[in-house]
């Protein structure tokens, strides 16, 4: 597409970014229109809609976000913790407007209306703490006297608060988990992390389960077998066996409420068999796998937290998704990334795979130019 001498915005950032991530993205997102384009026809018709509106909304969210996507890639380091840190603080106030004055949908209050669209602030939240942790505890490890541990501690604090106020149980679990590993890579004592994760963290579930009905209710379901869902989510794995019994002609789909978002891993193990489930396992498995990978072979703590970060909360989202279509856990509303329909969603994922994309490009030099924002170097 450019050659090795060009040295414009597009042919440096073509040449420097990293392509296997590039494509597995690229991949998730075809795969992702037509799975919704399987799975929203019956979800539509049951509300009223045409058979095909949530696909046209779906590509008409897809459109922004591969832009985000891309625009994003090419940004500098400097830049992506300008970001994390306005979108982090900016998605604290939205959380907390939602909980004030958003709809309650299910019995959370997790969006904003902003005319035909609902937007989900704590989507944004998620990829720009995870930037924001990286830099304090960068900051921690590499000046004096900075007290980036504490600072971080406590807009975990601030975060985690608003989500379990919404409820959002299950974002605030990859939330607690991402920083988890992140302080723990920056070098806090391990019995501490340990202390935090198996102490601390068990404390707020419980919390959580005598003050949140809901929360009582997926988990007697899940242990007695009752959630219909869950059921309907695993006969539709036995129907489609290898193969899966073609596209459109899934019929568990018709029975499942939220099919083209939160059982949409159903779908996919219904229509197109276990092995298009093992293909999606397998390109998450390589993001968060790829992600690692670079990060380990970086020398600024920063891009480690960072990219380690934000990998992991990749694929603990994922792992959610397809844990509880599969009743390894109580039902979750978590999408599957760049997958599930949902725009805020969708647009918060590609934001994460951008920022994944600026942070692991290679480093190198131009002609007068010193230095581009290249994976390891500064920017």
């Amino acid at each position: 597409m450019f050659s090795r001498t060009d040295r414009s915005v597009l042919g440096v950032w073509w040449w420097t970014v990293d392509r296997w991530l590039l494509g597995s993205a690229a991949t998730l997102a075809v795969m992702g229109v037509f799975l919704v384009m399987a799975a929203s026809p019956p979800v539509a018709s049951r509300i009223g809609f045409d058979s095909q509106h949530f696909v046209w909304r779906h590509l008409m969210f897809l459109i922004p976000a591969v832009v985000v996507l891309l625009v994003t890639s090419t940004l500098s380091h400097r830049l992506i913790r300008i970001i994390g840190l306005l979108g982090f603080l900016g998605s604290v106030v939205l959380i907390s407007a939602s909980i004030i004055i958003g709809p309650e949908i299910k019995g959370a209050t997790r969006w904003i209306p902003l005319g035909p669209f609902k937007l989900q602030p704590s989507e944004f939240a998620k990829p720009c703490f995870a930037v924001v942790t990286a830099w304090l505890l960068s900051l921690w490890r590499e000046e004096k006297n900075f007290p980036g541990w504490m600072i971080s501690i406590g807009g975990l604090a601030v975060l985690a608060g608003l989500l379990v106020l919404q409820p959002d149980m299950g974002m605030t679990f990859v939330v607690v988990i991402t920083w988890s590993l992140q302080i723990f890579l920056a070098g806090m004592p391990l019995a501490i992390v340990l202390l935090l994760v198996f102490f601390v963290a068990p404390i707020f579930a419980l919390l959580a389960y005598f003050a949140l009905p809901h929360v009582q209710d997926r988990i007697a379901k899940f242990w007695e077998g009752g959630s219909m869902q869950a059921e309907n989510a695993m006969r539709s794995f036995a129907n489609g066996g290898f193969t899966g019994v073609g596209p459109g002609n899934g019929e568990i789909k018709n029975n499942l409420p939220d099919a083209h978002a939160d059982f949409i891993f159903a779908v996919a193990g219904e229509e197109f068999g276990a092995l298009m489930c093992l293909a999606l396992v397998g390109i998450y498995a390589f993001i968060v796998f790829r992600g690692f990978t670079r990060a380990g072979s970086s020398e600024s703590l920063f891009l480690i937290l960072a990219v380690s970060g934000l990998s992991l909360q990749f694929g603990l989202q994922a792992a959610i998704h397809m844990a509880s279509s599969v009743h390894l856990m109580p039902t979750k509303g978590m999408p599957l990334p760049m997958i599930s329909y949902g725009g805020s969603s969708l647009l918060a994922t590609c934001l994460t795979m951008g920022i994944l994309l600026a942070l692991t490009r290679r480093q190198t030099s131009t002609a007068g130019a010193g230095r581009t924002a290249g994976y390891g170097g500064a920017s």
